[in-house]
């Protein structure tokens, strides 16, 4: 997480060429081209995120917006669109600017994806978002009752939040969470994260939505099977992101979270805080190219 702060280590893995190779494993690219042609090649169901976010330029917030809608068209174009629905970070498009301009832009994305057939997920950010995100959500599912929410299970109040969003047609990413919170907020024990995460599974699968679990913990993945079949869930889906477990996303036939854009750094970081495994196969990436 220090790295993702740090610009000589930034300045490091964008341009040291034997670093580009392991970049890719784990980001589409930077151009909508790029992501067209990954979604293309994988085969599955995804989910698509232009990187970015702590947006606090207008014009920033604004790119953010036609970079979705131009994929949406890409997708579309190609007979992509079916299979390939998009996350949107509200921060990305306005939401540190005014509330309204984020629930503006995040409705023309959704009007855009609409109209190509697909559907929209509005990811969540650090907690002091949470309560703005999950106004948002209400207000586009006044309009597009299928825009899909996300839920942390290391925050103490998800277990009420997937309560209030387990209703008929509710669509619901559950994941562990992937920022650094106070004790006040966030579970701090990772083992305790995974018991909230169960509680959390089963008060979704036990509801009238539809439930995304976005997790690769083999342990998770069994029993997020087990409950379903104890509950007699059918209509529900496994996420995992893009480069990590290739051959278990072919098994399950999981929707894939795929990243692309020119800010992919921050994102790179995250994802190999997150588990020790990512840094490892980082590192020995590097050495066996250096």
């Amino acid at each position: 997480m220090a790295a993702s702060r740090n610009e000589t280590v930034r300045h490091l893995v964008a341009n040291a060429p034997i670093s580009r190779d392991v970049v890719k494993r784990f980001v589409a690219g930077e151009s909508t081209q790029d992501a067209v042609e990954v979604v293309r090649t994988l085969g599955l169901p995804v989910t698509l995120d232009y990187l970015g976010e702590d947006t606090t330029d207008e014009t920033q917030a604004e790119k953010t917006v036609q970079a979705y809608l131009e994929l949406l068209d890409a997708l579309h174009a190609a007979g992509l669109a079916r299979n390939a629905e998009v996350s949107v970070k509200l921060s990305a498009v306005g939401q540190a600017l005014d509330e309204s301009l984020a629930l503006t832009n995040a409705s023309r994305i959704c009007a855009a994806a609409e109209q190509c057939g697909t559907t929209v997920t509005l990811d969540m950010e650090d907690h002091t978002t949470t309560d703005s995100t999950l106004r948002v959500l209400h207000e586009l599912r006044r309009t597009w009752p299928w825009v899909g929410a996300v839920l942390q299970s290391y925050l103490h109040r998800t277990l009420d939040d997937c309560e209030q969003l387990a209703g008929p047609g509710s669509r619901v990413r559950l994941v562990k969470g992937a920022y650094a919170e106070p004790p006040e907020v966030a579970i701090q024990d990772p083992h305790e994260v995974d018991l909230n995460y169960v509680r959390c599974l089963n008060v979704l699968l036990a509801g009238e939505g539809y439930p995304m679990f976005a997790t690769h913990d083999p342990r998770l993945i069994e029993i997020i099977g087990e409950r379903a079949r104890w509950y007699g869930k059918t209509e529900f889906e496994y996420q995992m992101l893009y480069g990590i477990r290739p051959e278990e996303q072919r098994r399950l036939g999981t929707r894939v979270y795929v990243p692309y854009g020119e800010r992919w750094y921050g994102y790179l970081m995250r994802r190999l805080a997150e588990r020790p495994a990512n840094v490892t196969f980082f590192l020995r990436s590097l050495a066996s190219r250096s």
